[in-house]
This record gives structure tokens, C-alpha cells and sequence, in this order.
């Protein structure tokens, strides 16, 4: 455990983002994050794609990647691959990894290598000023469709679960109290870990999540999940979830009011993709927290465990060679 604070991942690069960007307070939740779970500046790598997300790299000290665009989990699973004690972590957006990069982080879930992905949603292109992005709103009116989005949005957290994914986690770009401890949650789940950060674009986007995330509505908004906890949520704690047997759907109910009683609120199980999967969905209140976290073999591990030597002398081979006839071989 390393004894550093969140100002020595801090570097000297001027941090460019629109004043009141969502991403500054992110980029706090990430560096009190790497120095409270004990993160090596040396050992850790952060790799993004194109995006307003994608500058976090350089405002990071440790190594990074500013790649392409989408093509973020692969460069990062190329990272892990090759070095697999590596700390790796992948910065994305809603439409640099869910339209772009929708095929790359779908395999990256579905092979669960070893990453932990940061996905910032605002749902907008805020780079490329303000075109609607697959997580838009019906309705949203933009540059790329200015008498409103007719599209059904996509669900973050039901891509994720859909593609086999290990670990879902959702959180709000200013709740700075459980985001760094959120995302230690995600860096030490064995597996690829899937972070969605509802996040307020400024200038694009403005307030988009505030039913949800402002201060006087967050109380009944949200429900923060904990595994093996019911799921209840309310400024008094008085409102909770049940399932609908009929429906097989979770429904809001009060405690106390037509006869329920806290025994009829369900109980958290992160274990749970089924119960991950409704609670991904939910809307009224939003699910906070770690919605899903199971047990599976990380990919590196199976990829070395076959015929490590062999395995590292032809990664050597490829990272060393210029030729590609030599690659046939």
C-alpha cells in the first residue's frame, strides 16, 4: 500500500474542460480513488479513445494511451495481455465506446480481461458539438436531428449485462463521497469491471440528469444498493422495492401503507444478472451503486495458462519485429 494522496496523480497540464463539466469532478473521484486504493503511478495505465472523456490520460500521472476512436478496449486488452501485473483502466464516453466502439467493449466484456472500464454518460456528443448519441432521449433535439431524436435509447447497464458482463456500477459525476470507493470496488473485481457515470454535459446537455442527481431530488430519486441489504431509499427511508410476481417486474412501494411491511421490500443480490438486469432498468428510482458483481475466470489468466512460454515468446516476437512476414510464421 503506497502512501501517496490524490494530488500525486495530479500533473502539470492544464485541465481543459468547459467550466462546470461533469469530467473535473470525475477526474477527483479517479485520483482519490488510485491513491486510496494504494495505485502505483508506474504501475498503473490509462487508455482512451476520442471523446471529452478521452483527455483524462494527460491529467493522470501514470502512463496512458490517447487512441483512437472506439478502439480503446482493444489497445487496453493489448496492454493487459502483455503485461498482465498491470493496473488498467479504459476511459470512454456514450458515444465513443457504445457506437463506435459498441463492437470492442461488447468482446471486451464478453472475454472479462482484467480492465475497469469508466464510462462517462451524458448522452450527447459533446466533442463534436452536441450531435445525439445512442444513449439520447427520444425527443432530443440536436444537429443530427433537429426535430428530435426518434431513436429508443440504450441502456449502459443493459449492454453490459447482455454481453456477459461481471461487474456493472453505476454512480453520478458530483457524488464524490461514494465515487472514489466505487471505483476501488471495480479495480479489485477479478474480471472486467463496467462503471457507468451519469455525467452533466454544460454546454450540450445541461441538467439532463438532474430529476435524478440534483440535491433536492436525489433523496427519492435514487436508491443507493447494497449486497444483502433490502432495497430500500427516501429521505426518511420509508420507500422501498418489491417484485411484482405478476408483472416480474420492481415496483416502488411505501412501507408502512396497504399493508407492507418491510419483510415485502427484496434484498440486494449483487450475484444476481437477472436482478442486475431490472435494477439496470429501472427508472423512478435510479439504481446507484454496485449493481452486479459474480465470480468468472479473467481472460489473461486462461490465455497464459495455455502454454505460457510459448504464448510470451511469440507476443516478444510481434512486439519486437517490424516485418509482417515474420507474423505469419
Amino acid at each position: 500500500m503506497s502512501n501517496l494522496s490524490f494530488k500525486d496523480f495530479a500533473t502539470d497540464q492544464e485541465v481543459r474542460w468547459c467550466p462546470g463539466c461533469g469530467d473535473y469532478s470525475i477526474l477527483k473521484g479517479v485520483q482519490r480513488a488510485l491513491a486510496d486504493g494504494g495505485s502505483e503511478p508506474e504501475n498503473t495505465v490509462f487508455v482512451s479513445g476520442i471523446g471529452c472523456s478521452s483527455r483524462m490520460p494527460y491529467y493522470l500521472n501514470t502512463y496512458g494511451f490517447h487512441t483512437i476512436h472506439g478502439r480503446a478496449p482493444g489497445f487496453a486488452t493489448g496492454v493487459k495481455l502483455a503485461n498482465p501485473e498491470l493496473e488498467v483502466w479504459v476511459v470512454t464516453g456514450d458515444g465513443d465506446g457504445l457506437s463506435i466502439g459498441g463492437n470492442h467493449l461488447l468482446h471486451t466484456l464478453r472475454r472479462n480481461i482484467n480492465l475497469n472500464i469508466l464510462l462517462f454518460n451524458n448522452e450527447i456528443y459533446g466533442l463534436t458539438k452536441g450531435q445525439y448519441s445512442p444513449t439520447s432521449r427520444p425527443g432530443t433535439h440536436s444537429p443530427t436531428s433537429p426535430q428530435g431524436s426518434v431513436e429508443a435509447a440504450l441502456q449502459p447497464g443493459q449492454f453490459a449485462i447482455g454481453a456477459g458482463a461481471t461487474f456493472f456500477a453505476r454512480c453520478v459525476d458530483i457524488d464524490q463521497k461514494t465515487m472514489p470507493g466505487l471505483f476501488n470496488e471495480a479495480k479489485t473485481h477479478n474480471g472486467t469491471s463496467f462503471v457507468e457515470i451519469l455525467q452533466n454535459c454544460i454546454v450540450y446537455n445541461k441538467d439532463v440528469f438532474d430529476d435524478i442527481a440534483a440535491k433536492k431530488t436525489a433523496a427519492e430519486a435514487q436508491i443507493h444498493v447494497r449486497h444483502g441489504e433490502p432495497l430500500i431509499y427516501g429521505k426518511d427511508r420509508t420507500r422501498g422495492l418489491r417484485l411484482n410476481p405478476q408483472t416480474i417486474a420492481l415496483e416502488p412501494v411505501v412501507i408502512g401503507q396497504d399493508g407492507i411491511s418491510l419483510d415485502d421490500i427484496l434484498v440486494h443480490d449483487e450475484t444476481n444478472p437477472t436482478l442486475a438486469l431490472l435494477l439496470a432498468n429501472l427508472q423512478g428510482p435510479t439504481a446507484m451503486g454496485v449493481l452486479l458483481r459474480r465470480e468468472q475466470p479473467a481472460f489473461e489468466t486462461s490465455y497464459w495458462g495455455i502454454r505460457p512460454s510459448q504464448r510470451r515468446q511469440k507476443v516478444e516476437q510481434l512486439l519486437r519485429t517490424g516485418n509482417l512476414l515474420d507474423r505469419r510464421n
